[in-house]
Order: structure tokens, then sequence, then C-alpha cells
């Protein structure tokens, strides 16, 4: 059954406040709009709008690796400030490994977020999440540091 034949006028939702169904026109954009932000333009110049709850999302992931970085930082601060009965030798590079890490992700979370904003507008398939092996290998070595620091030491871990 058409929407006309439904008493509905093209674009308009089968039901309102309900998103229009696969195949329905969407809603033309109001008139009276306002246009996008100048960073909204430069940062995204091309493809549509994608739905609010996906650049959201988007936004919350984004939010997530800064808050591990931030924990990471904390972390490799802490190893260094309360030094813990660790050999400075050892306790050092494992706090630089540490705040490197941090470095990494906080400034690449910003691309990773973008490239997935871009790949949701332009309709392509997301981006492989190399954040995810840039955490991996850091933290990996990090761990790996400290329990070579705790095995010297004569601790257990």
């Amino acid at each position: 059954m058409s929407q006309q034949d439904q008493g509905l006028t093209p674009g308009q939702p089968s039901q309102p406040g309900q998103p229009n169904q696969p195949g329905e026109p969407n809603e033309p954009n109001e008139p009276d709009q306002p246009p996008r932000s100048w960073l909204t333009r430069t940062l995204f110049p091309d493809g549509e709008e994608p739905d609010a709850r996906f650049t959201l999302a988007n936004e919350r992931t984004f939010l997530a690796w800064i808050r591990t970085g931030l924990a990471l930082l904390g972390g490799g601060i802490a190893l260094e400030a309360f030094a813990l009965g660790i050999p400075t030798d050892v306790r050092t590079p494992a706090a630089i490994i540490l705040v490197l890490t941090a470095l990494v992700i906080s400034a690449t979370s910003l691309f990773r977020w973008r490239s997935v904003e871009l790949a949701m507008r332009r309709k392509r398939p997301l981006p492989a999440p190399m954040l995810t092996v840039v955490l991996t290998v850091g933290l990996s070595v990090a761990t790996v540091v400290l329990l070579a620091i705790f095995v010297s030491i004569g601790g257990a871990p």
C-alpha cells in the first residue's frame, strides 16, 4: 500500500514520531534550518548526515579512548612518582612506555573518530581499529618490563 493510499503525503512517516519505513523518502530539510558550521564543513566536506545515534556512539568511543589515555598517563606518572622500591633503571622506562602509549592513543583517537564519521557519512565500511594494536603492544611491553622488575627484585606478582 503506497503512502498516498494511506492518506499520507510523500516523505511523511507512516506513524507520527516514527522514522520512515525502508523505501519511504526522507523528510525534506526545513527551509529555515541553519547551515552546518564551518568546523563541520571543514571536517566532513561531503557525504550524508548519518543517524545521530551512530554519531553519538562514535563520540562515546572517542571519549573512551581519551579516558584510556588518561588512565595510562596517570599510571606512568604514578609509577615514576611513587618509587615503590623499584630500581630507577627499570621503573623509568616502564613509566615512559605508559606515558608514550597514552600520548599515541590520545593523539590518534581524534583521527579514528574522524575516519569512522567519514566512513558513515560516505556509506563505506568502517576502518580497522589500529588503536587496539597500539594499546595491546604498549601495555604488553609495559607488563613484561614490570614483571621483569618484580622477578629481579625477588617479589612475587
